[in-house]
Order: C-alpha cells, then sequence, then structure tokens
C-alpha cells in the first residue's frame, strides 16, 4: 500500500510546489522550440532527398549529395571558407583578448573604452559592410586610397584583386564582431582575483609574464569555447562576401553558405541547396566533437 501511494504522494507534492503551473509556462517554449527549430531541421532532411521548386516534389534519395560532391565549385567554396577561417583566428582572435587586457589596465576611462569598443557591433551589418566597400573604392577618391596615397602608395584595387580581396573581407568581418568578444573576455578579466597579481608582482614578475602565467590560463575555459564559436561562425559567412565581392573576383571569395544561396535562390534548386547545408552541418559537428573531446582536459586542469 506505501510503494503504491508513494507516486500518488510524489506527484501531489509536485503540484502542490509548483510543478504544474511551471509546466504550462514551460509548453510554449517546447512549442516554439520545436516549430521554430526542430522542425526546419526536420523538414530540411526531407527536402535533401527531393528534388523540388515548391509547388511539384520529385523523390531522388541521395542524388542531390551525389550531385553537391560533383560541382566542381564546393571545393573551391571550401577551400575559400576555410581561408577565411585561417585569416579570421591569425587577424581577428588575438585582437579582442588585448584589447580586454588594454581596457582592463584602465582605471577611469574603463567605462568609455568598454563602450567605444562594442560601438561596431550596434551596426547593422549591411551598413556596417556598404560601408567598409566605400572605404576599399578602389579609386584614389577611396579612403583607404586616400590615405595610401598621402605616402605617395597606391591605389590599390581591395576587392578586385584576388589576393588581396579575402584580406579585406577578413578585416571588416574582425571590425564588425569584436566588440562582443571583447566585452565576454573583460568580463573574464574583471573576475580574476587581484590577489594573484599581486603576489606575481612581489616575487618580480613584469606584465609579459603576468599575463603568460596568470591571465591566460584564468581565460583558458572561455577561451576555448570562443575559438569554437569562431570557427563555427567564420564557416557560416555569407554576408560580407555576397555584399563586397558577390564572391569574385574568378570566385575567389565565393563561400559554402554563398553556393547554398547560388543554388537555392539563382538555381531554383532547393534540394541541392539543403543537401548541402545538412552536410556543412554535418562537417561542423564533427569538427566541434573532436575539438570538444581533444580540449576537455584543457579547460579541466
Amino acid at each position: 500500500m506505501t510503494d503504491a501511494s508513494s507516486p500518488r504522494q510524489g506527484f501531489s507534492r509536485w503540484v502542490r510546489g509548483g510543478g504544474l503551473s511551471t509546466l504550462l509556462f514551460f509548453i510554449p517554449v517546447l512549442v516554439s522550440f520545436g516549430l521554430f527549430s526542430w522542425w526546419p531541421i526536420l523538414r530540411s532532411l526531407l527536402l535533401s532527398l527531393q528534388r523540388t521548386n515548391f509547388l511539384t516534389s520529385e523523390w531522388v534519395g541521395l542524388d542531390n549529395f551525389a550531385r553537391v560532391l560533383k560541382d566542381p565549385l564546393l571545393l573551391t567554396a571550401a577551400s575559400n571558407t576555410l581561408w577565411f577561417s585561417v585569416l579570421a583566428f591569425v587577424i581577428g582572435f588575438p585582437v579582442p583578448v588585448l584589447l580586454a587586457v588594454f581596457i582592463a589596465e584602465l582605471r577611469r576611462a574603463r567605462k568609455l573604452a568598454s563602450v567605444l569598443v562594442y560601438v561596431p557591433v550596434i551596426f547593422p551589418p549591411v551598413v556596417a559592410v556598404l560601408l567598409w566597400k566605400a572605404f576599399f573604392d578602389p579609386s584614389p577618391q577611396g579612403v583607404f586610397n586616400s590615405i595610401l596615397g598621402w605616402f605617395h602608395l597606391g591605389p590599390v584595387p581591395w576587392l578586385n584583386n584576388g589576393d588581396l580581396a579575402m584580406p579585406s573581407i577578413v578585416l571588416q568581418a574582425t571590425w564588425a564582431s569584436f566588440g562582443t568578444a571583447t566585452i565576454i573576455y573583460l568580463a573574464t578579466l574583471m573576475g580574476i582575483q587581484t590577489e594573484l597579481y599581486d603576489a606575481a608582482e612581489s616575487d618580480g614578475a613584469g606584465a609579459l609574464r603576468r599575463f603568460w602565467h596568470i591571465t591566460l590560463p584564468q581565460m583558458r575555459t572561455v577561451l576555448l569555447v570562443m575559438f569554437l564559436l569562431q570557427v563555427i561562425g567564420t564557416f557560416q559567412v555569407f554576408t560580407e562576401p555576397y555584399i563586397m565581392t558577390n564572391g569574385g573576383p574568378e570566385n575567389r571569395t565565393i563561400t559554402v553558405l554563398m553556393l547554398i544561396y547560388r543554388y537555392a535562390f539563382i538555381s531554383g534548386d532547393y534540394g541541392r541547396a539543403t543537401a548541402l547545408s545538412i552536410l556543412l552541418a554535418l562537417v561542423l559537428a564533427a569538427l566541434s566533437a573532436v575539438y570538444l573531446r581533444a580540449t576537455r582536459g584543457w579547460s579541466t586542469s
């Protein structure tokens, strides 16, 4: 009798403790998440197996995946995306770390510096890209070319040169996004115990040694997470190359997401676009799993 009534008593305690009202509040969240997150994912799995224009559909199995893998432009888009990620890591990853360390050393101007460093994030992405596209104007009147002209250099065809186009895009993307990372790193730095720096300074450690032996180890977990998020974000770059170069010159800046866009909205091949989207998701999932497994000990040591 006691065993039979225990579940009922437990349920009654759960209801009296507000469990039912919590569930009622939670149901709309579950429905919204399922409708706008999981249903599109399931729908994309079905679309990847079809040849469709959303008016008529034909089941083709894995043919969409085979056609994507046979597309010679896929290797170009993948290599360009990888090159963008490498440049974004080399150029963009250290910048917010160094800025956060610099701002943390400020006293009176720390709040002002935090606001200023976040200003680029406030700009709408399209507006920011168009602004920088004007800066990269290849004519002598362009902003950057005007600066080069002061030193009797240039003009440089920034976005029309295959070797300079991608670094130019990375420079703009770094400017537009480093503010968020800087604020996150700054919050992490503010949580480091000042006693650690005081002890190191009393032992004669200079600024560089304090940064290497105290700051970086204390930021290790955040750095690992931010690096993974940057990899995922850079592999999905679209807005910057689409607006600034439209994939040119000679497909030197076309990315995987731009290729997906061309499949869907230029060729009207939604099945192939969905298939490539799923392949990209699988690659990112695999990279994330390998990365998290490889760095599991680093974040806890």
